[in-house]
């Protein structure tokens, strides 16, 4: 069996990347960058001729710039909107007994502070959300022309293979500095931001999960757990023998998207999945303790 991964230069692609081996699939990664075959899933000739030369079992389109900015309005559309389009339509017109997965995000849902649901109506609150909004139209659409699409949405999930534009990497390589003997402060904004922390190789075992179902094509791929940024804080330092608040200084006038984010991940668990890794264990794995 063969699958095709857009986007493996990832953390998911590469959590993703090691599944599929495990499991005895030929994984065929694409990306802008890193040691992949280089393509662009924007780029229709590029993506027909890929899926029309491999005819995979399994596509995995996880290709996307995670921002909210508007600055990468286009690049988000191209990306995510335009890239789910190509891949649908050349999965129809050369691999249509193919398996292929969107990802989705709790971003493009209403939010109002509670659990989210698959079922929760969307809102395009960003250029992101919109383009993931676009893109779930164009799975639904594909799917009632006879193709097994599904869309897994995801929330915040970490692993040692974020970079540190993403706070959990960014505390967790300060904390370490800091234990070394750096005298550097974490500035941050509101630190009582709740999103999950779920660990990325969970996420990747939950897309798997959902491939494999035949009559549910939607899921939340997320553990429901939520903690703020200071819980992370807090349990980084204190797995260094740290007090946070000795090396920590207030970031002012800044905004967050939201205050809490977080899934109802009920669907996903009713299919058998659980998450293994708990935060803890988490930032243990990324202070490489």
């Amino acid at each position: 069996m063969k699958a095709i991964i857009f986007g493996a230069n990832g953390q998911d692609g590469y959590y993703l990347d090691a599944l599929l081996k495990k499991h005895n699939i030929e994984s065929i990664g694409v990306s802008r960058s890193g040691d992949w075959i280089k393509g662009d899933i924007a780029n229709w000739n590029f993506v027909e001729q890929i899926i029309k030369q491999e005819k995979p079992n399994y596509i995995f389109h996880l290709a996307a710039n995670s921002t909210t900015r508007h600055d990468v309005v286009f690049e988000n559309h191209e990306t995510i909107s335009t890239g789910t389009i190509n891949l649908l339509e050349a999965v129809k017109k050369h691999a249509p007994e193919a398996k292929v997965f969107i990802s989705g995000s709790g971003l493009q849902f209403q939010n109002n502070g509670g659990p989210i649901k698959e079922s929760d109506p969307f809102e395009a609150t960003s250029p992101y959300a919109f383009a993931r909004i676009q893109s779930v139209y164009a799975a639904r659409y594909y799917r009632k022309l006879g193709i097994k699409t599904y869309v897994g949405y995801f929330y915040n999930h970490e692993s040692p293979r974020r970079t540190e534009r993403h706070v959990s990497k960014m505390i967790a390589e300060a904390c370490k500095r800091i234990k070394n003997g750096s005298t550097e402060k974490i500035s941050l904004g509101n630190i009582s931001v709740k999103k999950e922390w779920t660990y990325a190789g969970d996420v990747v075992s939950g897309i798997w999960t959902l491939v494999q179902q035949d009559k549910i094509f939607e899921s939340n791929i997320a553990s429901g757990k939520a903690y703020s940024i200071k819980d992370w804080l807090e349990i980084c330092f204190g797995h260094v023998g740290l007090n946070w608040q000795d090396h920590f200084e207030q970031k002012n006038n800044f905004t967050p998207e939201y205050t809490v984010l977080v899934s109802d991940p009920a669907t996903l668990k009713g299919m058998g999945w659980k998450d293994e890794l708990d935060i803890s264990s988490l930032a243990n794995m990324m202070l490489e303790i």
